[in-house]
């Protein structure tokens, strides 16, 4: 499975309208091409920043929406107000332990490490980090995204509520600092978002 994700830095107050976009012209856009598995929508209402993350069964899939999207992704920065950034990755854990509801918050890890480290730590995060995320209160749902050229890795966390996403907040810290130096990974950075949209058929891998 692969994804696609467009990262807008725009601006705080033209957000509600870039979201009622992507909600009402993009969604029913993309949820009629051949292949495609879901959308979902990140958004810092402080900083104007949103991540808008699109799923295809594979890669050739990915590959047919690329034109159509584009007209879309434009119009949608420039709702937003700010440059459009994308990536491409492929969707390597996937977990669900119950839907998520008006006001989950994310919280996302990018990480960087060497590519031939990269299914090592896939098998890892799935075996040892999902099943200590499950304990959590206000769990959700987690994911990770990765570039297998090169070794970049997005993980994202979703929780009940923003009270949730904080309360676990240094729980999760420690976990990802063990995690990151047992693998030789190096984290990039760490944010925190609401979820604003979420229309995801994305199979499990876990």
């Amino acid at each position: 499975m692969r994804a696609r994700s467009t990262t807008i830095q725009g601006s705080p107050e033209s957000l509600d309208k870039g979201i009622h976009y992507i909600s009402d012209r993009v969604l029913p856009a993309v949820m009629g091409m051949d292949g495609f598995i879901g959308l979902s929508m990140l958004a810092d209402r402080q900083s104007g920043r949103c991540i808008i993350t699109s799923a295809w069964e594979d890669t050739a899939a990915l590959q047919r929406s690329a034109s159509e999207v584009k007209a879309m992704r434009a119009r949608a920065a420039e709702i937003i107000g700010g440059p459009a950034t994308v990536d491409a990755w492929t969707i390597d854990v996937l977990h669900r332990l119950h839907p998520t509801g008006p006001g989950a918050c994310t919280r996302v890890t990018w990480m960087k490490n060497r590519p031939l480290h990269l299914d090592g730590m896939i098998d890892a995060f799935g075996m040892s980090i999902v099943p200590r995320l499950e304990d959590l209160p206000g769990f959700c749902a987690v994911s990770m995204l990765t570039n297998h050229d090169d070794g970049r890795s997005t993980t994202a966390v979703t929780y009940d509520s923003r009270d949730a996403m904080l309360a676990a907040q240094d729980t999760v810290s420690e976990m990802r600092q063990d995690f990151c130096r047992a693998m030789g990974a190096e984290v990039v950075e760490v944010a925190a978002f609401e979820l604003v949209l979420a229309q995801l058929r994305v199979p499990e891998t876990v």
